[in-house]
């Protein structure tokens, strides 16, 4: 692969171009903000991005804002965020400027959940190859913060589970074992899904991404008419008020 890396911390940064050196992909620049991955990203096309999300100056959401704006200009360049917040409402927006592009290339990984660095270099070999890596805690936030439009009514609670899974990278087999279910039982809810949402028979693989993407581009629910409803923030830290998982250290958030 060839990659261009965008993380604030040169330590982390200085990691992962050795780790993707070390495996033999080139890692074409290796930058500290926003402005320089997008300059990047136009000088030598890379199959894939890894981009933090916070970033100089601001250290809000520079980086996945440059997320999106690679994924519209540069529809064959893979991005993969990899931060340790889950930035919702620009999240969103991440998959829909994928979905709309005509390739996915789309993944989010929170850096305390990467259990080995094999499980990440896959993940992003996925990503550049037009596939989706979502952390499942990703998942979770951003149906939270979705409403479930675009004809999702219509999945029965299996077929959503199975949607979920799908949002993962998962494989059938590895669906299967997870819910307790056959292989065979997997395809059939797979092929379900894919003619309630109106996905054309085409490459699998293809209707599988966007499947995922339709389930997790949802724009933000609405508050009532009348009624703004409470305020919720817009990211939030992987980990926080979530019993089990650790926020990492550092003085800087990623």
């Amino acid at each position: 692969m060839r990659i261009v890396i965008a993380e604030d911390s040169a330590v982390i940064r200085a990691g992962l171009a050795e780790i993707l050196a070390d495996r033999g992909h080139a890692v074409l620049a290796a930058v500290g903000n926003a402005e320089d991955l997008q300059s990047a990203v136009d000088e030598h096309h890379p199959d894939a991005a890894v981009v933090d999300v916070r970033m100089p100056p601001g250290y809000t959401d520079e980086g996945i804002r440059a997320a999106i704006a690679i994924r519209r200009d540069h529809p064959g360049t893979g991005v993969l965020v990899f931060s340790q917040y889950i930035e919702t409402r620009h999240a969103a927006n991440l998959f829909g400027a994928a979905s709309g592009s005509g390739a996915a290339g789309v993944g989010y990984l929170l850096k305390d959940r990467v259990g080995d660095v094999s499980e990440f270099v896959e993940a992003l070999s996925r990503v550049a190859a037009g596939g989706t890596a979502l952390d499942p805690e990703v998942v979770t936030q951003l149906l939270r913060a979705s409403r479930r439009a675009d004809g999702l009514g219509a999945l029965t609670a299996r077929e959503r589970d199975v949607l979920a899974l799908m949002a993962e990278g998962r494989s059938n087999g590895a669906i299967a074992g997870i819910l307790v279910i056959s292989e065979r039982a997997v395809e059939k809810h797979v092929a379900n899904i894919f003619s309630k949402l109106s996905l054309a028979p085409s490459d699998t693989d293809h209707r599988r991404v966007l499947a995922v993407l339709r389930y997790l581009r949802s724009e933000p629910a609405d508050p009532l008419p009348g009624h703004p409803g409470p305020a919720a923030p817009e990211s939030a830290a992987a980990g926080e008020d979530m019993p089990g998982h650790r926020l990492s250290g550092g003085s800087r958030p990623s």
